[in-house]
């Protein structure tokens, strides 16, 4: 008996100290702690998704498979059709009560996961069903992760539904912020011209110090266009132009900004901001002559 429990005692040392990768079911066990994903506890319906096969997913439903299985790591076959991009799995899956709203461990929703693929399909269909398009601020931000990988469709649809333009979340800021600090420049254009707030970004570092960080002249000049205070500094006490690199593009780019704005220029400034967020709906109906529209609406860089 004693030499049952020591051989059993010193097999168990061995399993603990060192996983035996040669066993499949250890090396998935081992996998999923090492890579943080738990991919033992996926179902056939998991499967189907990820990999888009409409028939087989839908057979496995008739066959009465629960759609709301989720991993250990809470991850459903909606997530994964989502991630995929296949809006026709994720579309019978909701016809058939998947959970639209459904959080993993890490925070992440089905419409996250969209906005990561940068399936504007996927996106509607999650909104058509009910998801929620402004999330609390603890879990993962889909407008967020649009912006940051430069998916604008997916961007626009949520900011038609109402999410708002200039939500920060401590980790990334505000969305025109991650859009500068990840260089996407389609997504800075959109957001500006819905009325983003151009001096909003993460505390009190502004989307002109991440559009000077990253080295993009185009960016910034167009920060300054839309009225980006030059002034503004940080938490380190630094304005955008501390941060340039000396006798650099960019700081000759700030240097020929620094004087006082064109007066046309401050008047745009001013007719959008009492038009609100919405002028660039609005000045179509103010029945100005076309030039001056489209002045305002930055379509000619001046008058």
């Amino acid at each position: 008996m004693l030499c049952l429990v020591s051989r059993f005692k010193s097999n168990l040392n061995f399993y603990l100290q060192k996983p035996c990768l040669s066993h499949p079911f250890c090396w998935k066990q081992w996998k999923a702690v090492t890579y943080g994903d738990c991919w033992a506890d996926r179902s056939p319906l998991h499967e189907a998704a990820a990999q888009g096969r409409l028939l087989a997913l839908k057979t496995l439903i008739a066959q009465g498979v629960n759609v709301n299985l989720v991993t250990i790591n809470r991850v459903s076959s909606l997530h994964e059709a989502c991630l995929g991009g296949h809006v026709a799995c994720a579309r019978a899956l909701l016809e058939n009560g998947a959970r639209v709203n459904g959080v993993t461990v890490h925070g992440a929703t089905p419409l996250f996961n969209a906005c990561c693929s940068g399936s504007a399909a996927c996106v509607n269909v999650l909104l058509e069903f009910g998801a929620k398009a402004q999330l609390e601020v603890h879990l993962a931000s889909p407008i967020h992760e649009a912006v940051k990988r430069g998916h604008r469709e997916c961007m626009e649809i949520l900011l038609a539904n109402n999410v708002n333009i200039d939500q920060e979340v401590p980790q990334h800021g505000t969305p025109l912020y991650v859009a500068c600090t990840h260089q996407r420049v389609d997504c800075v254009k959109k957001l500006l011209e819905l009325g983003a707030n151009v001096d909003c970004g993460q505390c009190l570092d502004t989307p002109l110090h991440a559009a000077v960080r990253q080295s993009r002249v185009e960016v910034v000049h167009l920060l300054i266009d839309y009225g980006a205070n030059l002034k503004c500094r940080n938490a380190q006490g630094k304005s955008a132009l501390d941060l340039a690199a000396p006798k650099s593009s960019m700081e000759q780019a700030l240097l020929l900004r620094e004087g006082p704005p064109a007066l046309s220029q401050l008047c745009r400034l001013c007719v959008r901001k009492c038009l609100g967020r919405a002028c660039h709906q609005t000045i179509h109906k103010l029945h100005l002559p076309e030039p001056l529209q489209r002045f305002l609406l930055y379509r000619f860089p001046n008058l």
